[in-house]
């Protein structure tokens, strides 16, 4: 592994998904300081459809945020973006670039996490240098229309059985059933729409979220 994301990945891990935050007119600089603010330190950004220009600029806006903080910055599917951004990592799907590909532009020092859906994708994540391997959708998910089949609570299980390397649990997670994803073997929960719920700050949330998962 690179920096080696074992014995250091933090319980909670938000995603800040673009798509997601214009959805419900949301800045991602409001949902940066709210994270921040709850003492997030594993962030990623993911934008699936701006251009380079508009990824670099809203990864300038939480670079901005967490300055000092500790939080290790993740960005989604593009590996020259996050070097370009200085974040702490990239984070890529089945579709994207490979893991080892990924490795070779984002150095030893940043992390490179990966997506996996079956056992036979954990299996072959797990023989790459990837520092993280995602797990998922554990539930079921409104934030991806192309989602894979939902892998349960068994799936995560599986998924720690076939792996040493740290685990993240993703999709549909939520604080009322985020701890017995940790309890089925992952070390870390990814939560994207999870954040956001009527009537309460995302800062609220992520604090719940902190103290479920301690």
């Amino acid at each position: 592994m690179g920096a080696s994301a074992s014995g250091q990945l933090p319980r909670l891990y938000p995603i800040l998904d673009e798509g997601l935050l214009e959805l419900r007119g949301v800045a991602l600089g409001r949902v940066a300081e709210d994270l921040m603010a709850a003492g997030a330190q594993l962030v990623q950004y993911r934008n699936k459809v701006g251009e380079p220009e508009s990824v670099l600029r809203f990864a300038a806006v939480l670079w901005e945020v967490f300055a000092g903080t500790g939080c290790r910055l993740i960005l989604n599917d593009r590996a020259d973006l996050a070097v370009l951004a200085g974040f702490g990592g990239v984070h890529v799907g089945q579709g994207d670039l490979p893991p080892e590909d990924a490795r070779r532009v984002v150095g030893v020092e940043r992390w490179v996490g990966v997506s996996t859906h079956k056992d036979e994708q954990v299996r072959v994540a797990d023989a790459t240098s990837a520092d993280y391997i995602a797990v998922g959708p554990v539930f079921a998910t409104g934030t991806k229309v192309d989602a894979e089949p939902v892998i349960g609570l068994e799936g995560v299980r599986r998924a720690r059985a076939l792996t040493k390397k740290p685990v993240v649990g993703i999709g549909g997670i939520t604080r009322a059933n985020a701890r017995s994803v940790i309890e089925a073997g992952a070390d870390s929960v990814a939560v994207i729409s999870g954040l956001f719920v009527e009537g309460e700050t995302v800062e609220k949330v992520a604090r719940d979220f902190l103290e479920i998962l301690r």
